[in-house]
């Protein structure tokens, strides 16, 4: 509209928009307390569920048959050095439970146990997936033991007061999902080796 001088008026000033939060930085955990709470019972409960076999394995504790009884049954499903790998598996279902318990060196937990299920997998597929015979349990557990490495424990561990473990990244996780298979691949392989040799005890 011509103005008394004639020019014409300024278009209205446009609404000026509100900022846009701010994105989080690359690699930033993205954290909601529902989430580190879910994690943290995940943790608890297959951890603490995994450190009891353990101690069955190493002491016959919880109507366990100890590290002879297992050495026996490492012995009838064809590993080598049985009462070693007796000791291993204990060892490792014990510190890699507890470790997922409070939150430690959680993607190497996570690998440790998955590595441990795997086996447990690979001796007792003939009993079909459901348990009590079967590989249902101990699917089950590698792959919540998977979940945990690759997700990462969450506010509420012990890894937050570790400086490279404090801000989980993915990378970390797969790292340790492919340790825990090649390790258990590895076993696996020298177990059907000498299976082969000697034949089925």
């Amino acid at each position: 509209m011509p103005t008394p001088h004639g020019t014409l008026e300024p278009p209205p000033a446009s609404p000026t928009p509100s900022p846009s939060p701010p994105l989080p930085a690359p690699g930033a955990a993205l954290t909601r307390p529902g989430h580190d709470a879910g994690l943290l019972v995940l943790r608890l409960v297959l951890g603490l569920t995994l450190a009891a076999h353990g101690t069955q394995k190493l002491f016959g504790w919880f109507d366990g048959k100890g590290l002879d009884g297992t050495a026996q049954f490492f012995t009838s499903v064809g590993y080598p050095a049985p009462r070693a790998m007796a000791l291993v598996a204990g060892l490792t279902e014990t510190l890699g439970g507890l470790g997922l318990a409070v939150g430690l060196f959680t993607p190497l937990a996570g690998a440790a146990v998955l590595g441990t299920m795997i086996n447990a997998v690979g001796v007792t597929w003939d009993g079909g997936f459901f348990a009590p015979e079967g590989v249902e349990y101990a699917v089950v557990l590698g792959a919540g033991a998977a979940c945990l490495a690759l997700a990462g424990p969450g506010r509420y561990a012990a890894d937050r007061l570790l400086p490279v473990l404090r801000d989980h990244r993915l990378g970390h996780g797969v790292a340790a999902v492919a340790l825990g298979l090649l390790t258990a691949a590895a076993v696996l392989l020298a177990r059907s080796w000498l299976w082969g040799r000697l034949g089925a005890p």
